[in-house]
């Protein structure tokens, strides 16, 4: 569990399912994730979520707001399993956030401290993050945590067309900081 001043990131709760299925049946926060998902893909999303936790002792942690224990969505670390891209095999921080909690700081607060958890605990050399060109809130927030666009790691999501909107996708990375 890692606490910050206003959030909780946490391992998945049975609980957690019927706020993240209203989140992901969101148009507005699935605009650049694929669209709306049905109830067998966000089962499968929670299950592949928990048995990382289980396998590596973090994941995309569930996020709660500490002053009312509401669940806001998810943001932490995972390793990038797709075969053949480019960042196969790389630890990768992400978040979804639901749409009334955007604008608030929560994604940026929870990012840094999935960061600093990862440096603390983890011996990898950098971090990345990827999405879309469209999703601009996002790679905003990359840059915002101090990631740097890597260009020559971007890629075409197997799971998209050529021609579809969100097959082309951006990565960020964060090296490990450097002591003086």
């Amino acid at each position: 569990m890692i606490e910050t001043e206003r959030l909780t990131l946490r391992n998945w709760r049975a609980e957690d399912r019927a706020p993240f299925k209203a989140l992901c049946n969101s148009p507005e926060v699935m605009a650049c994730l694929g669209g709306v998902a049905s109830d067998e893909q966000i089962d499968a999303g929670i299950g592949r979520i928990q048995a990382c936790a289980e396998a590596n002792g973090f994941c995309f942690w569930a996020m709660e707001r500490r002053a009312d224990s509401a669940f806001l969505g998810f943001c932490g670390l995972k390793i990038a399993l797709e075969p053949g891209l480019p960042v196969e095999g790389e630890i990768e921080i992400g978040w979804r956030l639901r749409q009334d909690a955007w604008g608030q700081g929560y994604a940026r607060e929870a990012a840094l401290a999935s960061l600093r958890w990862a440096w603390a605990n983890l011996p990898a050399p950098r971090v990345i993050a990827m999405t879309v060109a469209a999703n601009r809130r996002s790679w905003g927030l990359m840059e915002r945590i101090g990631m740097t666009r890597r260009a020559e790691l971007d890629f075409g999501h197997p799971s998209f067309p050529e021609t579809h909107h969100l097959h082309r996708h951006i990565v960020y990375a964060a090296d490990r900081p450097t002591r003086p």
